[in-house]
């Protein structure tokens, strides 16, 4: 699959939460059901994934950890929060940035449309 037929699929099972759930839980649980999800449709991905920094020649096993990397590629952050402050943005970027990922997807459920609480962040992304 190529990085925006990864992201299609992600979108889609993340509606597919957000229609079973609507707004209003926690952002655990919205990040369980999209695993589940993902499972289903038998997507790969990773939970909770350690993200190392490195500062002045040491390295921070434990610096970041990402909701999800989904196929290798996408990185997915979940939110459930009134509204999407620029820094969760910035938070996503650095995270491509740091990890490599020519993606993430910035998905925030406490929204009555999820197509409004999707933000898609790209850093050098070749295809």
């Amino acid at each position: 699959m190529q990085v925006n037929e990864i992201t299609h699929a992600i979108i889609g099972a993340a509606m597919e939460v957000h229609r079973a759930l609507g707004p209003g839980l926690l952002e655990s649980a919205y990040e369980e059901c999209l695993c589940h999800e993902l499972t289903l449709r038998q997507i790969p991905f990773r939970r909770q994934v350690p993200l190392p920094l490195e500062y002045k020649g040491i390295r921070l096993e434990q610096g970041y950890r990402l909701d999800l990397v989904v196929a290798e590629i996408v990185v997915v952050e979940v939110k459930a929060v009134e509204i999407i402050h620029p820094v969760y943005e910035a938070q996503l970027v650095t995270y491509l940035r740091l990890g490599g990922w020519p993606v993430g997807l910035l998905i925030n459920f406490n929204v009555p449309v999820l197509k409004d609480g999707i933000r898609r962040k790209v850093a050098n992304l070749k295809e």
